[in-house]
């Protein structure tokens, strides 16, 4: 695997598995992420498949997700 790094094409990240949110919309139009083996998470937007991808480290992860749990970013949905 090539050095890992934000914006770097999704085809180069060798070996990593994406998958989607179950509750993603029937059109299958969602954000993809896979885990690096370094822990952190990359993220790409699967109408985009080989296009570029964030970097976030599992700290920086944890921290979205408990914000969403949180209902800190509800606004941006409904």
């Amino acid at each position: 695997m090539n050095e890992i790094s934000n914006g770097m094409p999704a085809f180069a990240l060798d070996g990593v598995s994406w998958r989607k949110s179950a509750r993603s919309n029937p059109s299958g139009n969602c954000v993809e992420v896979a885990a690096l083996p370094d822990g952190g998470v990359a993220v790409r937007n699967s109408r985009h498949p080989g296009g570029p991808v964030l970097i976030y480290s599992r700290g920086e992860m944890a921290a979205f997700i408990l914000g969403a749990k949180n209902g800190d970013f509800d606004d941006l949905a409904f």
